[in-house]
């Protein structure tokens, strides 16, 4: 997917909803290395207001505010945690329990620039999670957000020891390679080396559930990255 390929998914007069690719910055960062998905919508709409934010390699449903007004309420809302987050992962191995909460405070890594842990002193935090297919290399996970820490889900499937494939902070940052998971692996004739089938931090944002300031509900959906549906189909074949 070229970079500035970005899906908009549901707008009207008061926001605009967004499916980010993997890869894409959010917003601008103090680089100024490559333009940002911001900076795409101000080309589109002119004026566009930041609501929250997506990790540059996560992909998914984002929403960007059209005015002022808006998005006064919108960051309200998700302050307050009226909206109901939703997200896709694929897991390194399968977690024994089908679904449940990981409750564990999250703080800054004492000697970790940019990354967090699980420690007492931390904030707290709550995550749900249902293992939606499982397998003993790689499961796929919905995870719900009930706090709003840095890193949350990254830092939470660390804890309970099914990192996220592809986190290079949290997990192995390894490539998804089928040849590491099939015994009966076979290069395509086409290929003269074997391609990942993920290639990035495979979390993607996939629901948000929110009640607009006109009183009417949105359940918006950005569809699962075909790269997670694709790893899960090749697992079942075993």
């Amino acid at each position: 997917m070229a970079k500035s390929k970005f899906e908009i998914i549901f707008e009207n007069d008061d926001f605009v909803a967004v499916n980010k690719p993997g890869g894409m910055l959010t917003i601008p960062d103090r680089e100024q290395t490559e333009k940002s998905l911001k900076e795409y919508l101000t080309d589109k709409y002119q004026q566009i207001f930041t609501v929250h934010r997506l990790d540059k390699d996560t992909s998914g449903l984002i929403l960007f505010a059209k005015t002022d007004v808006v998005h006064k309420y919108l960051c309200k809302i998700f302050e307050d945690r009226q909206v109901e987050k939703y997200y896709l992962g694929v897991v390194m191995g399968a977690p024994i329990d089908d679904e449940g909460i990981i409750d564990a405070p999250i703080t800054e890594h004492l000697t970790k620039k940019g990354s967090m842990t699980v420690h007492r002193s931390g904030k707290a935090s709550q995550t749900g999670y249902s293992v939606m297919e499982r397998n003993q290399h790689f499961s796929l996970v919905s995870f719900r957000l009930f706090t709003g820490r840095t890193h949350q889900i990254r830092v939470h499937c660390k804890h309970i020891g099914h990192p996220l494939a592809c986190d290079p902070l949290y997990g192995d940052g390894k490539q998804v390679l089928l040849s590491s998971v099939k015994k009966k692996f076979k290069l395509s004739k086409h290929d003269e080396e074997e391609r990942p089938i993920i290639n990035r931090l495979a979390l993607h944002s996939y629901k948000l559930v929110f009640t607009d300031l006109h009183g009417q509900l949105h359940t918006l959906e950005a569809p699962a990255p075909k790269e997670f549906r694709a790893l899960m189909q090749q697992l079942k074949k075993g």
